[in-house]
């Protein structure tokens, strides 16, 4: 397991380490040529719950880029069907339920599950997470991650992805009762399965809410924020609080200053988001992902000003503003690791020529 000094872990305490931490969202996977030869013949749910495989597609980026932190493989409905709900994740279009909750009976049927049957049947989470830690050295350590309620509960209302929410958003003023009784279960489920992942050895943990930038502030403050802060008061390791869209209300991301770090995507300048949480928050972001099949020169310079406009906040982790996009040239990742590090200029190295000690 990683140790206090860990750059990934320094920075989520409010210090700068000499090396720059950086991870990327939905780096186990995704882009990675050896990721989809061994996910060949195995469903997305099925590999999630495999220890094994799923311990071994989180450790791949490690190996190939060098980042200062595993992301640990798996999806956000995972927990629920750990909680035994019928859920499938079709290819190109995402999860998809099979009994949508979308009535006060719906939500009665289906927070009569006990989340404590989750943390029951989270064994294979346990298990990949422990096999995971024992190949990380003493600088890299395991982030676990979760769903936020709202982001669940948006798959879970529309029975499928969406681009509106519409229906969920819906429930929170058609029936608030329904709504929140629904949004305190998630976030029960949510934090069994980020409690199995810090049994494992996960050492930190984000929390993703990728569709909150659908909600308005107020709608937000008043039917969200309190579940999200159930979700991780009282984790003893740091908390990263991360979501889409949500310039207009990232101050309170911070969950009333639970939340160790704030994710920021693209469309915010770093120095203006920490002039808007304040001084006792790290940072996490925010190179903007179209950005990642633009000339290295022209990339190059983008990270360099996310690193110069982190240095308002207290501290700064580099990542993406969301995730890697599946067509993702691998190496390119690799080199904005090695030139956040300083192993690299910005004029160095044409497109296919990276250093031999950066290749797996």
């Amino acid at each position: 397991m990683a140790t206090p000094d860990a750059p990934l872990l320094r920075a989520l305490r409010g210090d700068r380490p000499e090396r720059q931490p950086v991870w990327f969202m939905r780096q186990a996977g995704r882009s990675l040529p050896e990721y989809r030869e061994l996910r060949v013949g195995t469903r997305m749910l099925d590999a999630c719950l495999t220890p094994h495989l799923a311990a071994e597609i989180t450790l791949q980026p490690i190996r190939r880029h060098d980042v200062d932190a595993a992301i640990f493989f798996s999806d956000i409905v995972v927990p629920l069907r750990l909680a035994g709900v019928d859920v499938v994740i079709e290819p190109g279009r995402g999860p998809v339920f099979a009994d949508p909750v979308r009535t006060a009976d719906d939500v009665a049927r289906i927070t009569a599950i006990d989340p404590a049957d989750v943390a029951a049947s989270a064994e294979p989470v346990r298990e990949a997470a422990r096999l995971v830690t024992a190949e990380l050295d003493d600088a890299v350590p395991l982030i676990g991650f979760a769903g936020a309620p709202f982001t669940l509960a948006a798959y879970l209302v529309e029975g499928g992805p969406s681009k509106e929410h519409l229906r969920a958003r819906g429930m929170m003023h058609a029936d608030p009762a329904s709504w929140h009784r629904l949004a305190g279960w998630l976030s029960r489920v949510s934090r069994a399965f980020l409690d199995a992942q810090i049994d494992g050895g996960a050492q930190a943990v984000q929390l993703f809410d990728s569709w909150a930038g659908s909600l308005s502030p107020a709608t937000f403050r008043e039917f969200i924020a309190p579940h999200s802060r159930a979700a991780l008061e009282g984790i003893e390791v740091p908390r990263i609080h991360f979501g889409v869209g949500t310039g207009a209300f990232l101050d309170d991301m911070r969950l009333g200053g639970l939340a160790d770090a704030v994710g920021v995507d693209w469309r915010m300048p770093l120095d203006e988001a920490a002039a808007l949480v304040g001084p006792d928050v790290t940072l996490q972001g925010n190179l903007d992902p179209a950005l990642l099949g633009a000339p290295w020169p022209v990339l190059a310079a983008h990270v360099d000003d996310v690193l110069a406009r982190g240095r308002a906040a207290r501290a700064h982790i580099l990542n993406l503003g969301h995730g890697v996009p599946p067509d993702t040239d691998p190496d390119v990742l690799t080199r904005i690791v090695a030139h956040a590090h300083g192993e690299l200029e910005a004029g160095e190295l044409e497109a296919g020529e990276l250093e031999s000690g950066a290749r797996a």
